[in-house]
C-alpha cells in the first residue's frame, strides 16, 4: 500500500511541473518562415510564359540602368520569364542580339502589399542560400499584360523603371 501511495504522489508531481510550452528544442530558422502573406490572386495571374516588350523611365527617357545587377534594362527587352505560381518558382532568359545571353532560375511571389520579390539563383545555388533579392511594385495586371516597376534614385530624384510583360501563348 505504501509503495501505491508513494507512486502515485510521484506521478503526480511529475505532471504537476510538466512545462505548458510546446515549443521544440531547437527552433527554425527564421528566414526560411514566410515573411508575410501572399496575394495569390495576382500570383495565379501571372503564372506562365512572358516577355518583357519594353522598358521605359517615365520621365527619364535618356539614363542607363544596370537591371537586376545584370545587364543594361535595355538588354531585358524580348527577355523571357516563366512563372510557376504553385511553388513560387520559374526561370528568366535574357536573349537580346546586341547583348550578353543569360538564362538563370528565379523564385518569386507577391506579397499582399502588391509587391513582387524576386530572387535570382546563381546556379546549384537553393533559394535559402540566396540573401539579396528585388522588390518592385506590381501594376496594370491584367489576362494578357503587366507591368513591374523599379524604384531607382537618380541624382537625388525618384525615378521608376517600368518592365511591360506580355503574355507569350
Amino acid at each position: 500500500m505504501k509503495k501505491i501511495f508513494l507512486i502515485c504522489t510521484i506521478t503526480i508531481l511529475v505532471f504537476a511541473c510538466k512545462s505548458a510550452s510546446t515549443a521544440p528544442a531547437t527552433p527554425e530558422p527564421v528566414s526560411n518562415a514566410p515573411m508575410t502573406k501572399l496575394d495569390k490572386t495576382s500570383q495565379v495571374g501571372i503564372k506562365g510564359d512572358w516577355q518583357i516588350v519594353s522598358v521605359s523611365y517615365p520621365g527619364s527617357e535618356y539614363i542607363k540602368v544596370n537591371s537586376f545587377n545584370l545587364a543594361d534594362s535595355k538588354c531585358f527587352i524580348g527577355s523571357t520569364w516563366h512563372f510557376i505560381s504553385n511553388n513560387n518558382k520559374g526561370n528568366m532568359t535574357l536573349n537580346s542580339p546586341n547583348c550578353t545571353g543569360f538564362t538563370s532560375q528565379i523564385t518569386w511571389y507577391v506579397n499582399k502589399e502588391g509587391q513582387f520579390v524576386l530572387k535570382i539563383l546563381d546556379e546549384g545555388l537553393k533559394s535559402k542560400n540566396v540573401k539579396t533579392g528585388f522588390v518592385l511594385g506590381v501594376r496594370n495586371q491584367t489576362e494578357t499584360s503587366f507591368e513591374l516597376v523599379d524604384k531607382i534614385s537618380v541624382g537625388n530624384k525618384p525615378t521608376d523603371v517600368v518592365y511591360q510583360f506580355q503574355k507569350v501563348n
